[in-house]
């Protein structure tokens, strides 16, 4: 019969190693103001693998006993069904086509299976995951920043005021600039009078001639907030 005791040295390791790894991921997060920061992901982390301890190891003391079996999936699997709780509280709606902590919650839910791995003594898989993640966090977000914004267009969100200023005067201050919109997507509200409206214009489209159009909404009357994206 397999001998299923883990010795007191070994467990300490694993939680430690736990605790590192997250941290590695905690610190990026913290670093680039992430909704989860280092606490976070080390508890996400060492809570993990100390369940993935309890599962495999936890009953050890019931084993043999007539009609008891052992599957050590069983805490293990509901690890990552419990995360994604804490997951979505990390994602904010901030407006519509605006949210953050997508990426915080993946992490999470990553680290969660990090924690798996090294409580059930996966040490390689684990150190090489962390690796990874830290990779995706850390490196290929430059690189998307810089090399695939241009792809997803240049983005104006315009809140108004619906009783001061209607649609047809902003399409005529975008007729104006001559700027064309290839999307539009209005957000109307029934609780006040504050609208949103969203552009996204072209990657050819001239950036000088979304900023006059900008210049000239900010001194209409009814225009509460312009955000971009270039």
């Amino acid at each position: 019969m397999n001998n299923y005791s883990l010795n007191n040295e070994e467990l300490v390791i694993r939680l430690l190693v736990a605790a590192i790894l997250g941290g590695l991921i905690g610190w990026d997060r913290e670093r680039k103001d992430g909704v989860a920061g280092l606490r976070t992901h080390m508890l996400v982390c060492v809570g993990s693998s100390l369940m993935m301890i309890v599962s495999a190891f936890g009953f050890k003391d019931v084993l043999g006993q007539p009609s008891v079996t052992l599957d050590p999936s069983r805490i293990a699997a509901q690890v990552i069904s419990g995360i994604g709780f804490l997951g979505a509280g990390t994602i904010l709606f901030l407006r519509p086509q605006i949210i953050r902590g997508l990426t915080t919650a993946a992490g999470l839910w990553s680290v969660a299976g990090v924690g798996l791995a090294v409580g059930g003594g996966l040490y390689l898989a684990a150190v090489v995951a962390t690796g990874i993640i830290f990779v995706i966090l850390a490196v290929i977000k430059p690189f998307e920043r810089r090399f695939l914004k241009n792809l997803k267009g240049r983005t104006m969100m315009i809140s108004y005021n619906s009783k001061l200023i209607g649609l047809a005067q902003i399409d005529n201050i975008m007729i104006k600039n001559e700027l064309v919109a290839n999307e539009v997507l209005i957000h109307s509200s029934n609780e006040n009078t504050l609208d949103e409206l969203t552009l996204t214009f072209d990657t050819k489209s001239s950036i000088s001639k979304i900023l006059l159009a900008i210049d000239e909404l900010k001194t209409t009357n009814g225009i509460n907030e312009i955000t971009t994206r270039m």
